[in-house]
């Protein structure tokens, strides 16, 4: 039996022959008139005005950080329950992470705590420069409270919407939410352009910059000028090709993962102690990963004893992330609460959910799953 990965690329014909045609233009170095053409469709699709299309979704990130003035000292609230990537840029910017806990809702930022968190860090004389909202696995934070909190106290938003593609909250697009936002593209999002990532805004001026830092910051002379510390961050056109190939597919793609996540749901819901992760009825997410979590109070099977048995089935699943604040990296960050999101990471679990899975694989899981009970 073939492996089962848990979100692999999915390529189909048409990427290829977009690839191809990029190579045979021979727009092969970082500009080239892809680019341009993935900014704007992403732009369309979101609603957001500019985007300059990048190596990946942490470099999106840090130059929203660099762009917000973010600095050595400064302190910038995150969720706990996310990639590391989502806090490694803060230290690029020499800032200090503060995690904030998940609600049990969405798993994602909880609104309350990071109230909390800026009152009490705004007390001390420490307000936050900023904060970094993730839309974990594909499914959008509760952004109407957490927009209010950071308008009450008038802190800028960053969304981290890399998972999140193609989901909404209360009919808009993830990733037109914050000042800036953005998405990734790696091997195992939704669509992907290989490696790469996105950075949008309203503000041309400054998306503009974010380009600039994003291409070595050279100045516009004949000669090789520079007059800020720049970076290697631009996409290539061949991978912008392919992105903008796979972005043209991504309805079929949410689709095909929606049908995963609800066929576990009917295939495994009934067994005791599993839970398939909620989805709000605020929003429509992407399914980009199927999770689940197991109640050891109903059952002895544990996340560990199914992921040994899924494996042992040449099959792939994965852990939910482990909390930041318990990160060996990130020890002695301040956070604001921390149970919700130890007690998800301690139960849960991702299952296979590439859109490329077919239903005979995905029996393979779901009897998998089941025999473990």
């Amino acid at each position: 039996m073939s492996r089962i990965f848990l979100s692999p690329p999915d390529l189909r014909p048409e990427d290829h022959a977009a690839v191809a045609a990029a190579l045979a233009s021979n727009w092969v170095a970082p500009v080239g008139p892809e680019l341009a053409l993935f900014e704007a469709a992403v732009c369309e699709r979101v609603g957001m005005s500019h985007a300059v299309a990048l190596n990946s979704g942490t470099a999106a990130l840090h130059l929203a950080l660099t762009l917000l003035g973010v600095r050595q000292g400064d302190l910038v609230l995150c969720p706990s329950l996310t990639f590391a990537a989502s806090s490694n840029p803060v230290r690029y910017c020499g800032a200090e992470p503060v995690f904030i806990d998940s609600e049990p809702r969405t798993w994602n930022m909880d609104p309350a705590r990071l109230k909390e968190a800026i009152e009490v860090l705004s007390g001390e004389g420490r307000k936050p420069k900023a904060v970094i909202v993730v839309h974990l696995y594909g499914q959008c934070a509760e952004m109407d409270a957490i927009l209010n909190v950071c308008k009450m106290h008038g802190i800028p938003l960053v969304e981290d919407a890399a998972e999140a593609l193609g989901a909404s909250y209360r009919g808009k697009a993830a990733g037109s939410f914050g000042l800036y936002s953005f998405f990734s593209f790696n091997g195992n999002k939704i669509i992907t352009s290989s490696g790469g990532g996105m950075l949008l805004g309203n503000d041309g001026v400054e998306i503009a910059r974010a380009l600039h830092l994003a291409t070595q910051a050279r100045e516009p002379a004949a000669h090789y000028e520079h007059k800020d510390i720049g970076y290697n961050y631009r996409m290539s056109n061949v991978l912008a090709a392919l992105g903008r190939s796979q972005l043209a597919d991504l309805e079929r793609r949410i689709a095909v993962r929606r049908g995963h996540f609800e066929s576990y749901r009917d295939e495994l819901g009934d067994l005791p102690g599993l839970r398939m992760m909620p989805v709000s009825n605020a929003g429509s997410p992407n399914y980009w990963l199927s999770c689940l979590t197991l109640d050891p109070a109903e059952t002895s099977v544990t996340p560990d004893s199914v992921l040994h048995a899924l494996a042992a089935e040449d099959i792939e699943a994965r852990p939910l992330w482990k909390p930041l604040h318990l990160q060996p990296v990130f020890e002695g960050c301040r956070r604001f609460g921390g149970d919700v999101s130890e007690s998800l990471f301690a139960r849960g679990l991702c299952l296979p959910s590439g859109s490329n899975l077919d239903e005979s694989g995905r029996k393979r899981i779901c009897d998998r799953i089941r025999a473990c009970f």
